[in-house]
């Protein structure tokens, strides 16, 4: 009786202690958020000041964290085990188009509106944020995670960071197209009239994507695809048979029976169709199989015309870069003893890039507190939507997240039980709000940035409850139950 009530006592006094060390790295990043939403409020800060900040954040401070920790960690056979980081992302994004397909037929929001709210749940930060939280658990000495902590956790979230950008470059791109009904009307000539479109950017956009007006294209602004493939659905629905029906109702429009012509070997009614494309035959025009096929070649050609026209390329952003150069240079022994062995030559020049890398979290979270401070702006897209997408996004996807990594590790997916950091951060993928960079997607897409801000803004308010409660069950599922 009495092992069994100190046995109680001494769960409880463990679980307190996760507790602990689960909140007191978030407290941190509030107090340091709180001094930017201070530092605006009171105007001591401009907000260009804060815009100058994040491009150094996004130029300087990120690619310096990232290349200073995942370096000196990776090596051929650690990215071999690390191969769930990156899929692991994918899962939680397709788990979250699927939780934000559901918000959007319980929620019905703008029918405009419906792409986005799919977006901005299935698409977390998987960034900053991360982290963020990962440099401040690791901070104190006495964090449960050990020695290797803040170099372990810093990799493997670096690790992942090139999945979503190459996500959001391709898929989130296209998908924040500006609907063909939104941004355009259709007169009784069939012109089309622009919609002016509001191009005031909120400080969220430049968190995460400084310099956006230069990234603009010649169809950023525009529901390109959208009018590129709606002239392929009016070719193949003008005038085309049901070729069912013409063979049934006897050919009236002097339409050879193939079978039979094959049957007698006529070769007097079958037309050779390479003459009839070099001379243009109008009789083309009203024959339903020379349609389709015109269709199909247009369909395979406009498909091209898209794949040229996604920014891929806008991939090789900084990040991206520094993580590319990290993972090369940590493969290759020699370079890496060169590059960063604390007797190698270049020592001198990694350790200026972990000093500037120190400045990456309080700047970040400066950001964020400045982006707080501006307040949400007006939003369209209504309050059960905006509650719907908060609920899906910051409370069930992480419970879901718990059983994916549950499941995950029950099959030996995972790398070894003593690396719990490795989990800790999988199942922060799950756990984050939206990506800032959604905001800066929708300004250089023209399209719901209103909408984008004050969602982000209230996700982000949120999140201190949400991650609060996650990181307690997080530390106690790790260093009590797996």
């Amino acid at each position: 009786m009495g092992e069994s009530v100190l046995f109680a006592l001494h769960k409880e006094v463990k679980s307190g202690e996760h507790a602990i060390s689960a909140i007191l790295p978030l407290l941190k990043l509030i107090t340091v958020a709180l001094f930017g939403l201070i530092l605006t409020k009171v105007q001591l800060v401009p907000k260009a000041t804060f815009k100058q900040l994040s491009k150094l954040v996004f130029v300087l401070f990120l690619p310096c964290l990232i290349f200073t920790d995942l370096g000196p960690s990776i090596t051929l056979y650690k990215i071999v085990r690390w191969w769930f980081i990156p899929v692991n992302v994918i899962i939680s994004t397709t788990i979250g188009c699927i939780l934000g397909y559901m918000v959007a037929l319980i929620c019905r929001p703008p029918e405009e509106l419906f792409r986005f709210t799919i977006i901005m749940t299935a698409f977390g930060n998987t960034g900053n944020i991360p982290l963020a939280i990962v440099t401040s658990v690791c901070h104190s000495t006495d964090n449960p995670f050990g020695s290797e902590c803040s170099e372990n956790g810093i990799a493997y979230a670096s690790f992942s960071q090139w999945v979503s950008v190459a996500l959001v470059y391709t898929l989130v791109y296209h998908m924040m197209e500006p609907p063909l009904e939104y941004y355009a009307i259709v007169n009784e000539g069939g012109e089309i009239q622009e919609v002016p479109i509001d191009n005031s950017r909120p400080l969220l956009v430049e968190a995460e994507w400084p310099g956006l007006e230069d990234q603009e294209t010649e169809h950023s602004k525009t529901p390109f695809i959208a009018r590129l493939f709606n002239s392929i659905s009016r070719i193949s629905n003008r005038n085309v048979p049901d070729l069912d029906t013409v063979e049934e109702a006897g050919d009236e429009r002097n339409v050879p029976d193939i079978d039979a012509i094959e049957e007698a070997g006529d070769e007097r009614n079958v037309p050779d169709i390479d003459a009839i494309e070099e001379a243009g035959d109008e009789r083309s025009e009203n024959n339903p199989i020379s349609i389709r096929c015109l269709a199909e070649r247009g369909m395979v050609r406009k498909i091209k015309i898209v794949a040229e026209q996604t920014p891929i390329h806008h991939i090789l952003q900084p990040p991206t870069i520094a993580s590319f150069l990290a993972i090369v240079i940590g493969v290759i022994p020699a370079v890496k003893k060169f590059v960063y062995s604390s007797d190698g030559p270049l020592e001198f020049i990694t350790d200026s890039l972990d000093i500037m890398s120190e400045a990456m979290v309080p700047s970040v979270m400066l950001i964020l507190g400045g982006m707080l401070a501006e307040g949400p702006n007006q939003s369209k897209i209504g309050i059960r939507t905006t509650i719907g997408i908060i609920v899906a996004r910051l409370l069930v996807l992480p419970v879901i997240g718990i059983g994916v990594i549950y499941l995950a590790d029950k099959w030996n997916i995972l790398i070894s039980k003593d690396d719990q950091m490795y989990r800790f951060v999988l199942l922060l993928q799950y756990t984050t709000p939206s990506a800032i960079l959604l905001g800066a997607v929708a300004s250089l897409r023209g399209y719901a940035v209103k909408e984008a801000s004050a969602l982000l803004f209230w996700q982000h308010v949120c999140a201190v409850v949400s991650l609060s409660l996650y990181m307690i069950v997080f530390f106690d599922l790790l260093f009590s139950y797996i």
